[in-house]
């Protein structure tokens, strides 16, 4: 069963909330952080990434990176930007795009959670990445961002996180640049907190929305800092990792998209032909935005057109079969373009559904692309039956939106 412990978070004072939010330091380059906290002193992006603050030839790997970041911290605690709450709370989440919330409890989950299979995955992860994430907690001693998870709706708690945010007045509320509004309670009453706690640990299993790297390597540390240790009570916070959990009823995820540089030495013709041998291929006025599972839309030379998978092309019973990223590889990327893998081949890239299909229209007509798909989104079902069947989903297929801001409750490992 699941773990969700309250924690003592470190937090930005409340007049300074809206200038310490920064986006996660996975959705922007260093030159984009660079330019974002420019005039920004107490951004978290500071923290998270501290390169932005070293000369521009600097290894971003190299052991100065992770101390800057852990220096900045420190000075945004010894500014009194930061501080910390004197007793172990919950802090209730809330985020409002397009007139849509989504609404979670930011508590802290298990390491052993994690290497239990609790906490159920459904993406590869990169040695890299996951190192470069490991140094970041390490050397901080802190989990500066939250991992994004999901479980499936549990009444009760739905229940408790409206009574909280009908009842008290909440912490934080600002609108970022982006015009995302964030909104955070916090929950420090101890019968709240123990309901909380008890109804959350009735859930068999979490699922890892966004952050496989982010989570792999608050566990890894955890595990390598109780190596270290030796003898370890289980309730040191090096145990737990920094988590928001929303139930899966509150979430949307979004289409991820593909653009092509070439069509691998096909004509026009010749690269339709060889289309219309798995799918009803039809011309369409105007954008095409799939109408539901195995219909795609297509835009090539200026024209949008309808893809609809014949039948065989897909295994309706097979957790990964069923998915369109998996149909428009078996069907068009490996046979008809040549594209064998989509995370090293440089022909390929990936488009974000919060683009809209805009952005596919104009990555082709730029003549950057030759021909553009959009895909119908996965839902949080066949997430949630991948990572129970402890499959992985194919690199790509998943983008949520809003992004966690981060900067909003920090976890100490001390």
């Amino acid at each position: 069963m699941a773990v969700l412990k309250p924690f003592k978070g470190y937090r930005p004072v409340k007049d300074k909330v809206a200038e310490v939010a920064s986006r996660p330091y996975d959705v922007l380059n260093s030159e984009e952080a660079k330019k974002e906290a420019e005039g920004k002193p107490f951004s978290f992006l500071h923290v998270v990434k501290p390169e932005i603050d070293l000369p521009e030839n600097i290894d971003h790997y190299a052991a100065e990176v992770y101390e800057k970041g852990r220096d900045n911290f420190k000075q945004l605690l010894a500014d009194g930007v930061f501080f910390q709450d004197e007793k172990d709370c919950y802090y209730i989440y809330s985020q409002t795009m397009d007139g849509r919330t989504q609404t979670g409890i930011v508590g802290c989950s298990a390491v052993d959670d994690y290497f239990n299979d609790v906490i159920k995955k459904h993406e590869l992860t990169r040695p890299d990445k996951e190192e470069d994430r490991k140094k970041h907690v390490r050397v901080s001693a802190i989990n500066a961002e939250p991992v994004f998870f999901t479980f499936p709706a549990v009444q009760a708690l739905d229940e408790i996180m409206e009574k909280v945010k009908g009842s008290k007045s909440p912490e934080y509320d600002f609108t970022a640049d982006d015009g995302i509004r964030h909104t955070l309670w916090v929950v420090n009453d101890d019968a709240t907190i123990q309901r909380i706690a008890d109804e959350f640990n009735k859930i068999p299993s979490v699922y890892v929305a966004d952050g496989h790297h982010r989570t792999a390597a608050a566990a890894l540390v955890g595990q390598d800092l109780r190596k270290e240790v030796g003898q370890y009570s289980g309730k040191e916070e090096f145990n737990y990792f920094l988590s928001v959990n929303f139930p899966d009823n509150q979430l949307k995820i979004f289409d991820y998209n593909r653009v092509v540089t070439d069509l691998n030495g096909l004509s026009d013709d010749a690269f339709m032909q060889k289309l219309s041998e798995g799918f009803d291929v039809k011309e369409v006025n105007g954008q095409h935005r799939p109408t539901g599972l195995h219909n795609f839309g297509m835009f090539l030379n200026g024209k949008w057109y309808s893809l609809t998978a014949k039948a065989g092309t897909y295994d309706d019973n097979d957790p990964i079969g069923v998915l369109d990223v998996t149909v428009l590889t078996k069907q068009v990327l490996e046979p008809i373009l040549g594209i064998m893998n989509q995370r090293t081949d440089k022909r390929i890239d990936f488009v974000g559904g919060i683009r809209g299909l805009g952005e596919l229209e104009k990555r082709v007509n730029s003549g950057e692309m030759k021909v553009a798909f959009a895909l119908h989104p996965v839902t949080l079902g066949q997430l949630i039956n991948i990572s129970d069947t402890g499959n992985i989903m194919p690199p790509k297929t998943t983008w949520f939106e809003p992004k966690l801001r981060s900067g909003l409750v920090v976890h100490g490992l001390n």
